[in-house]
């Protein structure tokens, strides 16, 4: 769809993204999605964002903040990074409540894609309100690429994060591996595990670093953090009642076999799973598909390597997120094991999007060229 926003729409765009992007990991199984609110005059009289399934979403939410400081919005403009729903769920239609409102123009990043909610646009048209999508497409995609992935992909979007020397390494030889990256940069990763809905890990990773995998230190002061579910691969469930990832900080799932004995783990919360012989393990789609039935959108895969090579062969690895410190090792395990890569001719190629410098160490965030992770899956 053609546009025709000005500057002032364009940043009311942005702010819009910024709005939605603090709800990462909070909204699934919905959209992250920010609006602002622009009165007849283009000034900003409502700023609003879905924050959790169920709760206001981010049209509704503009428009109570412009009511509640006395804004009138009749023949102003609602500015939102996905295009206003146009059925009723747990919540009204946001196209209807605009309409309502009185706004006579919605720019919106992207159209919705989700066949029981579109038609929005189609709805305020036909109401004689002026319409334009596409602004700031792209940054509104990326933002929302988990929900994406999960309506078009019908699994949850997959970033792993690893760390690792300038040579690979993950671990020593002799397997120690705290603290291979900085401080700041283990900080980032409770960023990442906050914005996501569910962190997993491997059975080797439980055993030799007893990982909490819950959100910890500064991001918690933020106040609307939402604990992603923890989720153990153990194929022959090899892990104890004492492991940390068992406390009661954030809710965990143990992926199992199909004939693991699990009598030892009590009230746990058990899947299981065939094995995924391509992958190895119980990595891959089945787990992915088991994930997304639970609501979980995104995914953080942290470790360790083989779980991590299970993925990539699956073709399921939607982001990376490397924290490269600056040491060698030349001995010790590498952070990816057996993709299925046998030959240089196919390897995964990365588009880098990011490099930053957090402490010593380089953050590189990249994206597999071979596939976008938005783009439907055949049947």
């Amino acid at each position: 769809m053609a546009t025709r926003e000005g500057p002032v729409e364009a940043d009311a765009m942005r702010r819009a993204i910024a709005l939605a992007a603090r709800a990462l990991g909070s909204t699934s199984p919905n959209p992250v999605v920010g609006c602002v609110v622009l009165d007849a005059a283009g000034r900003t009289a409502g700023e609003g964002r879905h924050r959790r399934a169920g709760g206001p979403h981010a049209e509704i939410d503009a428009l109570r903040a412009a009511a509640d400081a006395g804004h009138d919005v009749r023949g102003g403009t609602a500015v939102v990074t996905l295009e206003p729903c146009n059925h009723t769920g747990r919540t009204g239609p946001c196209a209807q409540a605009l309409i309502d409102a009185g706004i006579a123009r919605v720019v919106y990043a992207v159209a919705d894609p989700n066949p029981t909610a579109t038609g929005g646009a189609a709805t305020l048209a036909a109401a004689g309100v002026d319409v334009e999508g596409g602004l700031l497409a792209a940054e509104a995609a990326a933002g929302n690429a988990a929900w994406l992935t999960s309506v078009l992909r019908r699994r949850p979007f997959v970033l792993w994060k690893y760390a690792a020397t300038l040579d690979g390494r993950s671990a020593a030889a002799d397997g120690t591996s705290r603290w291979i990256s900085s401080a700041e940069s283990r900080a980032d990763v409770h960023r990442l595990r906050a914005e996501a809905d569910a962190v997993v890990v491997g059975s080797g990773t439980l055993r030799s670093d007893d990982p909490h995998l819950a959100v910890r230190g500064p991001v918690l002061q933020r106040g609307d953090v939402t604990q992603p579910l923890r989720v153990v691969v153990d194929t022959h469930a090899t892990v104890t009642p004492g492991a940390r990832v068992l406390d009661a900080a954030a809710p965990t799932l143990i992926v199992v076999g199909e004939d693991a004995d699990t009598r030892h783990l009590p009230g746990a919360d058990i899947a299981r799973l065939p094995a995924d012989k391509p992958g190895g393990g119980n990595g891959g789609k089945a787990l992915l598909a088991e994930l997304h039935g639970r609501g979980v959108r995104s995914v953080l895969l942290e470790g360790g390597a083989a779980l991590a090579g299970s993925f990539v062969a699956a073709g399921a690895v939607d982001r990376v997120v490397a924290y490269l410190a600056p040491a060698l090792l030349g001995a010790g395990p590498s952070a990816l094991g057996d993709s299925g890569i046998g030959t240089i001719a196919r390897a995964l190629r990365l588009d880098v999007t990011d490099v930053a410098r957090l402490g010593p160490d380089l953050r590189i965030t990249a994206t597999p060229l071979a596939s976008a992770s938005t783009a439907p899956e055949e049947n």
